[in-house]
């Protein structure tokens, strides 16, 4: 301090080329000759140097100091010389400011303390995350009735799985790098209002085509949600709070998964729960549940209005007046929740890297609009590109290629199994249905009304003449080699119901269109169809098993005892750890799934599966959102969020087609992927000491 008090005031005294009495075009003494003036003169000098300083020989003469001189050249020299200087010199100071940067801004936040706005941020960033959980299961649990409301071939059905995840994996890179130029809060609101919408407008359309495109989009914007959420969120907390927060945040995609199987179960079998226009138009009670689920991002997109940007962001990219502003609100607000109102907020300065970005800002007078709009768009995807790029650096490159192994593995073996669990047992269901049929040979009826339902039964050589069928219902009933002679088939529903080797001799078929059983090698002899039935029909008895919800409903609420300990112990063990050990545990889970032989056994090692899992889960996030520079986190975060959903992809579509013909393989490759990347994991650097660069 005295030194810098001493070098003002030097810098003031050798104004107009004279220091107090001294004459520096001379050198000599013009004072007088009074001893005591002289010791005044010589005290005034030396005052508030430190014993330690050199005194420059010049000094007394006025001659200013080379060390001076070049300070003051230092300080003039960039604001000209920046734009002809290499621009690995600019990359090397910026690198230099970002590291002072993330030490000082660390020390701010703690300064902030942890309190009331982070734990408002939580909740908003939580509905958020939870509307990515919602998204995950809406369609699973709307398939079996969309499939007869749209008449959906089984190509249909499992594009329509597959395109929410990749709707996702775009969303995820796209939004995600983003994040890292318009910054975290405008790109959230972008992704979550992009969410709204399409899913809003999914529960009205009545095509396929349009449903399919609305949930492509829907799912787009979802995913760009998740790696903004956590860059976001991480970019508010001190580095003791940060793998602790982030895991109680992970909380939100269970609680997604849970109010998405509660409202299925209590919305989808209400078969009232909707109305009709005319005949074309119906809105069943699966799009009232599709409404619904988006209700979550609703709420969080409204209240996301009202938070700030990230600090962090903003001293990224130059705006330290914002970023001191809302630091200064977070300090306040903790601290009158604490009831410590008087505390200052203490830093007046924040350091801010160098800008180095090739912007080129277009004047409102060159080109047209468009043009303009192009060129901005242009520029800033080609930013979003090299952030792409740098992730592939010498310096990331090899994490970034362990971390991609790990979130494909940890994606390929989870959602695999999470689709493969209820499918298996779906496939036990109709192993126990299939034993309990009826079989009829030989019958013979005439002039007999039927007008109930005939369930889970085979009809062969019988014969049927004058008979009726008026209102009834066929559930998995099959007739063989039948015939079939001047009966009456009026508003018939049919389920997996075959007409096989079967002669159809002067019958009619009155307003039944799609509710015809199969003909499969029949013969139609002077048979006619009246006035078919357009489009198709449900039948929620039949579709809608409580159990499918049920056994989601267990496995989201099954990561709760996972998620506690994740979050208690993250800070405690370390990311590296936690990810090793709860993929190799999840691994175990995985061989006892061979004993998995009943519906019961089944659900109780998928809740153990995904209560394992789901600690490695929290700890990805953690240690992705840690690794990467601010400018580069929600981009590399966005990039292995976008592989994972590939890898959810390929998991859905190889496990799923294993379904009744083994269990060895699906087992075998998910515990193998699992023990792989749990292996590869443990060779990641920790960052649990590691400040936020």
């Amino acid at each position: 301090g005295g030194r810098e008090a001493n070098q003002v005031s030097d810098d003031y005294r050798y104004q107009d080329g004279n220091y107090e009495g001294y004459a520096p075009n001379d050198g000599y003494y013009r004072g007088g000759d009074d001893p005591a003036r002289e010791e005044d003169a010589q005290s005034d000098v030396t005052e508030g140097h430190d014993e330690d300083d050199e005194v420059y020989e010049g000094e007394y003469q006025g001659i200013p100091h080379p060390d001076d001189i070049k300070e003051k050249q230092k300080k003039r020299a960039p604001a000209v010389a920046d734009e002809y200087r290499d621009r690995a010199d600019l990359m090397a100071e910026r690198m230099e400011d970002e590291e002072q940067l993330a030490h000082q801004y660390e020390n701010i936040i703690e300064e902030c303390g942890h309190g009331r706005f982070q734990w408002t941020l939580f909740f908003v960033l939580g509905l958020a995350l939870m509307a990515d959980g919602v998204e995950v299961f809406v369609v699973g649990f709307v398939l079996p009735s969309a499939e007869k409301d749209m008449c959906l071939s089984s190509s249909n059905k499992g594009m329509l799985g597959l395109i929410v995840y990749l709707g996702m994996m775009v969303g995820a890179v796209m939004l995600g790098g983003l994040a890292d130029k318009l910054g975290r809060k405008q790109c959230l609101i972008i992704s979550l209002a992009i969410n709204a919408a399409f899913a809003f407008l999914s529960s009205f359309v009545q095509g396929y085509g349009f449903f399919l495109f609305c949930r492509l989009i829907s799912g787009l914007g979802i995913g760009g949600s998740l790696p903004i959420v956590f860059a976001y969120f991480s970019e508010f907390l001190s580095r003791e709070k940060r793998g602790e927060h982030l895991s109680w945040l992970c909380m939100f995609w269970m609680i997604g998964g849970i109010f998405a199987s509660a409202m299925a179960w209590s919305i989808i079998p209400h078969y009232g729960w909707g109305f009709s226009m005319g005949t074309n138009y119906h809105f069943h009670s699966w799009r009232v549940f599709v409404l619904v689920c988006s209700l979550p991002c609703v709420a969080s997109l409204v209240a996301l209005k009202f938070m700030p940007e990230s600090p962090r962001f903003l001293l990224e990219i130059g705006k330290h007046d914002e970023a001191w502003m809302i630091l200064k609100q977070v300090h306040d607000t903790n601290m009158r929740a604490k009831g410590e109102p008087e505390r200052v907020f203490t830093v007046s300065y924040i350091k801010t890297p160098k800008q180095v970005d090739e912007f080129i800002e277009i004047q409102s007078s060159t080109g047209t609009w468009y043009q303009r709009w192009l060129v901005r768009i242009s520029t800033t995807f080609k930013q979003v590109w090299d952030n792409v790029l740098y992730c592939l650096t010498a310096q990331y490159r090899m994490n970034t290629l362990m971390l991609a192994v790990v979130w494909f593995t940890m994606a390929l073996s989870y959602y695999g199994l999470i689709v493969w669990f209820p499918d298996m047992i779906r496939y036990l269901q109709e192993e126990a249905y299939e034993s309990r049929v009826k079989i009829f040979d030989e019958e013979e009826v005439s002039h007999f009304t039927f007008n109930f339902t005939l369930e889970n039964q085979i009809h062969r050589n019988g014969e049927y003449r004058n008979d009726k069928f008026i209102g009834m219902k066929f559930k998995e009933v099959k007739f063989e080699d039948s015939l079939f002679e001047e009966c009456y088939f009026e508003d018939v529903t049919s389920t997996e119901t075959f007409f096989e080797n079967c002669t159809i001799i002067s019958t009619v078929f009155y307003n039944t269109g799609n509710g015809v059983p199969a003909m499969v090698s029949s013969l139609l002899i002077n048979s006619t169809f009246l006035k078919e039935k357009e489009g198709c029909h449900l039948d929620f008895e039949e579709d809608n098993d409580f159990l499918i919800y049920l056994v989601s409903f267990l496995g989201s609420l099954s990561v709760l005892p996972g998620n506690i300990i994740s979050a208690l112990l993250m800070d405690k063990i370390g990311r590296i750890k936690m990810i090793g050990g709860s993929m190799l545990i999840s691994a175990v889970c995985c061989f006892f799934l061979f004993f998995g032989n009943s519906e019961s056994a089944m659900i109780g090692w998928q809740c153990l599966f995904c209560g394992a899992s789901i600690a490695a889960w929290n700890a990805l996030d953690v240690i992705t959102v840690e690794l990467y520079p601010t400018d580069k986190r929600a981009t590399a975060f966005g990039i292995l969020n976008g592989l994972c959903k590939f890898g959810a992809i390929l998991g859905n579509s190889i496990f799923s087609s294993f379904v009744g013909i083994t269990k060895v393989v699906p087992i075998l490759l998910a515990s193998s992927a699992l023990v792989g990347g749990g292996l590869l994991a443990l060779r990641l650097p920790e960052t649990r000491e590691q400040v936020l660069m």
